[in-house]
């Protein structure tokens, strides 16, 4: 059997049917929660009656004293239960760290000049200006003298260009 489209008006009407159900139910809930509150107010919190002698209100008082001591145990045992328990939780996590090992981040690689480094280590107060070229060796190229005669001698001359060192060579000759 084919789908049949439903029609917009159809469409619309479903749409606010179901809008009203809708708002009828949030009525309910809101008035459940009302009656529910109250229900609460008036089981923990009876109607307060003004006592007409002093006796009576020192009897008042002592209650309500006895009660606010009582709440205040209840919340001091409850937030020793709750930091109990999260200490745990700390030694527990602890603890499985220890078992599984501490795994290494991956170093990411970072590019830093001389003075860039000399700043991170020393901070920012300091600034250290660094020439590191200054330090370098210097190379000074060896000047190859010839001996003998301007023609020189040929079996020389063939074992110098062989192999890797001779072309080496041929091209230090030809920059020069």
């Amino acid at each position: 059997m084919a789908d049949k489209k439903m029609t917009s008006s159809r469409r619309h009407n479903l749409k606010s049917l179901m809008l009203q159900i809708a708002a009828t139910r949030l009525e309910e809930e809101e008035a459940a929660a009302i009656a529910a509150k109250e229900q609460h107010l008036n089981e923990s919190c009876p109607a307060l009656t003004f006592p007409s002698s002093v006796e009576e209100l020192q009897k008042l008082c002592k209650e309500l004293h006895a009660k606010i001591d009582k709440v205040d145990e209840d919340r001091y045992d409850a937030d020793a239960k709750v930091t109990k328990g999260a200490k745990e939780v700390e030694e527990l996590k602890f603890k499985v760290t220890e078992m599984k090992g501490m795994k290494k981040p991956a170093l990411k690689k970072v590019r830093l000049s001389a003075d860039q480094m000399l700043q991170a280590l020393l901070g920012s107060k300091h600034k250290v200006q660094m020439d590191m070229r200054s330090n370098l060796k210097q190379v000074k190229k060896e000047v190859k003298e010839e001996v003998g005669d301007a023609v020189g001698d040929w079996r020389k001359n063939v074992d110098d260009k062989a192999g890797m060192d001779g072309r080496k060579k041929m091209f230090e000759g030809a920059e020069a």
